[in-house]
Formats: C-alpha cells, sequence, structure tokens
C-alpha cells in the first residue's frame, strides 16, 4: 500500500496543476472536442460557452449558501464539543484516519454541504491533537468520505425525480425514493463504503520509520488565535447597541420564526427543495449559535472557504453549456450504452457518468444533461430507471473523489494544495469504485 500511495502522491506532485488551471484546461478541451468530434463551429462553440457561462448563478448561489451554512452548522458550539469528545477518544494516527473518515462519511450521508466542511474541522481538531498523524492524509481521507452524499439524503438526482413535477416526469414518471437511496440494496452499499473506505485510507498511513508530514505550528497557532478575533467581533455588551448584538432572544425569535415557517410549509405538502434546505439550516445555524454576532463570525469564516467554488463555478456553467448544445454528453453516453443489455446499463450509466463529471461536477447539472439520454435508453432496453438513475448519481458521486471542484473547501480549511492530498484520494476512488461497481452489477 505504501508504494501505490507513493507513486499516486508523486504522480500528483509533478503533473496536477491548481484547481482553477484545471478548469481552465478543461474548458479549452471541452471547445476543442465540442469542435473535432461534433464538427461545432468554433465561433458557435465560444457563442455556447459565453451564453452559458453565467446560466447558474443562481444555483451557484444556492451552492454557496448551502457550503456557508454547513460550515456555520458544524462550527456550533453543540456541534463542536460533540466532535471534541469523539476526538478524546482517540489516540493513534491510524485511528484519527479511521474517525476522520467516519465522520466526513456520516455528515455527508445527512447534507452534502454539513459533510463537506465538518469532516474537514474534525481531521484538524485529530491533526491538532494525536501525535503522529500524516496531515495530507488526515485531510484526505474527511474529503473522501464526500463520496457517500451521492447514496444519502440529499443525493440530488434521487431526490429530484421522486418530486412532482420534476422535469422528466412526463418520460419516466415519479421514482419513491424507497426504490433508490432507500432501497435495501442502496442501503447495504452504503454500508460497505461505510466500512471499507475508513480501512483503506488508515492503511495508506505511513508506517513506523516513513516521513510523516504533521500539521504544521503556524496553522496550530492560527486556530488559538480564532477565539481572540472572534471576542473583538462581539464588542462591548454594556452598550445598548452590544446588547443587541449579543442578543439570544433576538437569534430565538428569529430563528423560532424560521422554523415555524418551515413547519407551516410541510405542513401544507410543501417540496423538499435546495431553496428549503438553505432556508432550513440557515435558521437552523442562528438558533445553535446563540446570538447575532457569533452566528455572523462563524459566517464570515464559513465564506473564506468556498472562494474557489464561486469563481470556478461559472467556468463549469460553460463547459456543460458546450456540452449541451454540441451534443458531446449523448455522444460520450452513446459510446457505452451502444453495446449495453437491460442488465448492463446501469454499469455503463456508471462509468459515462464518471466520465461526464469531469465536465458537470454537479449532480442536478449532470442529470439534466446526461438525463434524457439515460431515460430513453433504459426505456429502449427495458431496464429499471430507479436503477439507472442511481448509477448516474453513484457515477458523480465517484468521480468527485477526484474531481477537483469540491474538493476545495478542504484545501481552504487545511491551508494545503490539490497536489498534497490527490494522491490518496485516487487511491480511494479505485476501492469506492470497485464497491460502485458490484453494487451495480448485482442490483436485485
Amino acid at each position: 500500500m505504501s508504494k501505490i500511495t507513493a507513486f499516486f502522491t508523486e504522480l500528483m506532485r509533478k503533473y496536477l496543476p491548481d484547481p482553477f488551471v484545471f478548469a481552465i484546461l478543461l474548458t479549452l478541451l471541452t471547445m476543442v472536442l465540442a469542435f473535432a468530434v461534433e464538427s461545432r463551429p468554433i465561433n458557435l462553440v465560444v457563442q455556447d460557452w459565453g451564453k452559458g457561462f453565467w446560466s447558474l448563478l443562481a444555483f451557484t448561489t444556492q451552492m454557496a449558501v448551502i457550503l456557508v451554512m454547513g460550515y456555520v452548522l458544524a462550527a456550533a458550539p453543540v456541534v463542536d464539543r460533540f466532535l471534541n469528545r469523539i476526538a478524546a477518544l482517540v489516540n493513534t494516527p491510524r485511528g484519527a484516519i479511521i474517525m476522520a473518515t467516519v465522520v466526513g462519511c456520516v455528515g455527508s450521508y445527512l447534507n452534502w454541504g454539513f459533510g463537506l466542511v465538518i469532516g474537514g474541522i474534525m481531521a484538524k481538531k485529530l491533526a491538532l491533537r494525536v501525535k503522529g498523524v500524516h496531515y495530507p492524509l488526515i485531510i484526505a481521507s474527511a474529503y473522501t468520505g464526500f463520496t457517500m452524499y451521492s447514496l444519502g439524503l440529499s443525493a440530488t438526482i434521487p431526490v429530484l425525480i421522486s418530486t412532482k413535477g420534476h422535469s422528466f416526469e412526463k418520460q419516466m414518471g415519479i421514482i419513491p425514493l424507497s426504490e433508490t437511496i432507500f432501497s435495501p440494496h442502496i442501503l447495504l452499499t452504503a454500508l460497505a463504503v461505510l466500512i471499507v473506505l475508513p480501512l483503506i485510507n488508515a492503511a495508506m498511513h505511513p508506517k513506523a520509520g516513513e516521513k510523516v508530514t504533521e500539521i504544521s505550528p503556524e496553522l496550530a497557532s492560527n486556530e488559538e488565535a480564532k477565539g481572540a478575533s472572534a471576542a473583538n467581533l462581539l464588542g462591548d455588551e454594556k452598550t445598548f447597541a452590544g446588547r443587541l448584538n449579543n442578543s439570544r432572544i433576538l437569534s430565538w425569535l428569529i430563528g423560532l420564526t424560521g422554523m415555524a415557517f418551515v413547519a407551516m410549509h410541510f405542513m401544507q405538502n410543501g417540496s423538499l427543495d435546495l431553496n428549503m434546505i438553505n432556508f432550513f439550516i440557515l435558521f437552523l445555524g442562528i438558533l445553535l449559535l446563540g446570538t447575532p454576532m457569533k452566528y455572523v463570525e462563524k459566517v464570515n469564516e464559513g465564506v473564506k472557504t468556498i472562494g474557489g467554488i464561486i469563481l470556478q463555478f461559472p467556468f463549469y456553467a460553460g463547459i456543460m453549456a458546450i456540452m449541451h448544445a454540441s451534443g458531446l454528453v449523448e455522444s460520450i453516453a452513446h459510446v457505452f450504452v451502444s453495446f449495453s443489455t437491460a442488465y448492463t446499463l446501469p454499469l455503463w450509466g456508471l462509468v459515462s457518468s464518471f466520465f461526464i463529471n469531469f465536465f458537470a461536477p454537479s449532480g442536478g447539472g449532470h442529470w439534466v444533461l446526461q438525463g434524457p439520454f439515460m431515460i430513453e435508453a433504459a426505456k429502449t432496453l427495458g431496464a429499471s430507471q430507479a436503477h439507472t438513475a442511481m448509477s448516474v448519481m453513484l457515477g458523480n458521486g465517484w468521480n468527485d473523489l477526484v474531481q477537483p471542484f469540491w474538493i476545495l473547501p478542504a484545501l481552504a480549511l487545511s491551508k494545503l494544495k490539490l497536489k498534497d492530498i490527490m494522491g490518496y484520494t485516487v487511491v480511494s476512488m479505485f476501492v469506492v469504485g470497485a464497491i460502485y461497481i458490484g453494487s451495480s452489477l448485482f442490483w436485485p
């Protein structure tokens, strides 16, 4: 395992560019493919890109909000105390790797924005507490838990197709969650990932005598300095303005009002969409933080983790626009589907989804591009629509292990570079891929 890990780590160190550079190169590659493979005139390719660049601006804002709110929840005092108690139970480097992976897995299963952040926070706590932990590996391990989002409660595609009035309802109908993420097969797949992934990550930890990179003293001192800066933000509680800024009553009043709206929304059979999820976790965060200024403090910290996503999401929106207008998605999917049967369609749907996710690293946007082709293929071959849709979702979650876009919050939290951690996620990607492929082939 040490030799395999060292190989991929050195490979990433030499050849993997910054995530923003990766997005630029991917944009240029997509343009070339649209011209060379689909014979799309280059002037139209550039127009497709420019017109699509801001097409997901509202969605970008939703993504930014859910990540910041996820950070706020993960950093709330009650959650922080819970994480500290868990961290106190761990005393060995490999135990720390396992715990960071499990927290990342469970958090991502509950909500992808929450999981993407809480795993990194837990990893830093363990790196500070447990001597001898290889810091790049524990950050990478926490991030690998993000793949569990594709099997969990916020998995975009199964949640979408279970909602009345979704975009493809006429073509495939409404698929209940009991046939996708809550089916026994997918629950067993999630359990397999939860057991195997932490053990694989722990096996990658350097052995005794091998080089270990612990968390830097500068980063540790920065963590200690956060408390002092937070105290400055809270201000003087003796003034009238200070008492308002630090009023628990105000937080409780507005927080409970928000919760009342959520309750009324679902009592009136309202749907669970991304805006409602954001609304819920925003006001839950206000309640958990206790005062307006404590909430502002954590929001300010959270915003620092999403700068890369705000910058890069429009580039991926442009890439998706080229893919859609040129027909590249259909061509990629057709290569795999052309030799599929009703039995193997989910397998090739998984594999094609893995490749498409490099260009469209968003579950919702990904499904808009690949969904129509997969739905028709399932109809033609007589394959299960639920199984086929989940294969696209799993391909998305599988590729996220090596798609630099979603690693950005982990990099911002850890102050590491992409090349420091990607070698480890590549190894995890192979293991998770084996589980997902097996899941696709042996679906009952």
